[in-house]
């Protein structure tokens, strides 16, 4: 919802409660000056946060083409020649992120890459007339790559992106070679940036959120929270030049906290069904991510699901692609070797 709607949503409230607010007269008079700075406050926010928005806009163009499947229109990026490569970035991010980690460069050289935006992030649309599971980004992502003409690929996800990987493995298992999983949440356990990331989600309120104080919000908190991202392994140089404010649009903003609120319930839907995945699957991981505990999800997962392999890699956080992309390729190759050994 754009901040116009949220306002008229607000003024239509104020209309309907307007006698309710006449009896409030002397406690209004009181708070008046209060009030009209808080609306100053957001209105300033507001132009600030659409500035900042246009400008990265402006400044980070589409990088690829553009494929309309279902009623979306889809970013993508095309690189490389040979067997298929699916890469699915997680929550928060977009193509630009497995650019700015080499690894779009060092698979191109072997593979045929596609890296997708996913739906409301980057350049790609989310309508809103669904709500955007795991599941449906699956469907969504396969009639992409069906366009495409896109066969037999290996998928690799990464965080968020796991699930999309794993849903489009279930739905269609002839179709996917083989998976590799980085970072994977695999088990509903508590998080406590469920609620706190979550709000932007809601409607009226967290569109009024979005357009006005969220992304300041996670503009100042952005350092402390790369910094636990790729902890104990340093920020590497190249992710510095990641497009911050691409990734604090209000547009965003509210896919990134739609799936932060979808993440327990897509879990808890999962975990009954890992052991139907019949191709090869890598689980890799950073052994001390402080995001997430891969004790807790990929060695379960891995004691779980027969033939699948376990790669924890040491001294690495929870962006394992941009502290190893190296490792990360080997994985990726052992993968698409045991695929081609299992259909020999």
């Amino acid at each position: 919802m754009p901040l116009a709607d949220a306002l008229h949503s607000a003024a239509h409230f104020a209309r309907e409660h307007q006698d309710d607010f006449a009896d409030n007269r002397p406690f209004l008079r009181r708070h008046l000056p209060l009030l009209l700075g808080s609306a100053a406050v957001l209105a300033a926010s507001a132009l600030f946060v659409r500035a900042k928005t246009e400008a990265a806009e402006r400044d980070n163009p589409p990088e690829g083409k553009f494929v309309t499947v279902q009623g979306v229109k889809l970013h993508y990026v095309d690189r490389g020649q040979g067997q298929p490569l699916v890469l699915i970035h997680g929550n928060g991010t977009m193509v630009r992120d497995f650019a700015l980690s080499g690894l779009l460069d060092r698979a191109s050289r072997d593979y045929r890459v596609i890296v997708i935006d996913r739906p409301g992030y980057g350049h790609s649309e989310r309508p809103r007339d669904r709500v955007w599971t795991a599941a449906a980004q699956a469907e969504l992502l396969y009639a992409a790559l069906q366009e495409l003409g896109v066969a037999q690929p290996l998928v690799l996800g990464h965080s968020w992106g796991v699930f999309v990987a794993l849903r489009l493995a279930l739905a269609h298992p002839k179709y996917v070679r083989s998976l590799i999983l980085l970072s994977g949440y695999y088990y509903p356990t508590p998080r406590l940036d469920v609620p706190l990331l979550s709000p932007p989600a809601i409607p009226v309120i967290g569109d009024l959120m979005r357009y006005t104080v969220s992304p300041l919000i996670g503009r100042m908190i952005w350092p402390a929270m790369i910094r636990r991202l790729f902890s104990p392994a340093p920020i590497p140089d190249a992710f510095r030049q990641f497009p911050v404010w691409m990734g604090l649009r209000p547009s965003q903003l509210r896919a990134s906290a739609a799936e932060t609120a979808l993440m327990i319930p897509t879990a808890a839907a999962l975990r009954a069904r890992y052991r139907e995945l019949t191709m090869p699957v890598m689980l890799m991981d950073g052994a001390a991510d402080r995001h997430l505990d891969a004790h807790v999800h990929s060695e379960q997962l891995h004691r779980e699901l027969p033939g699948s392999e376990l790669w924890l890699v040491p001294g690495t956080g929870h962006m394992v692609h941009h502290s190893r992309p190296d490792e990360v390729m080997a994985a990726i190759r052992a993968m698409d070797d045991k695929a081609a050994r299992s259909t020999a």
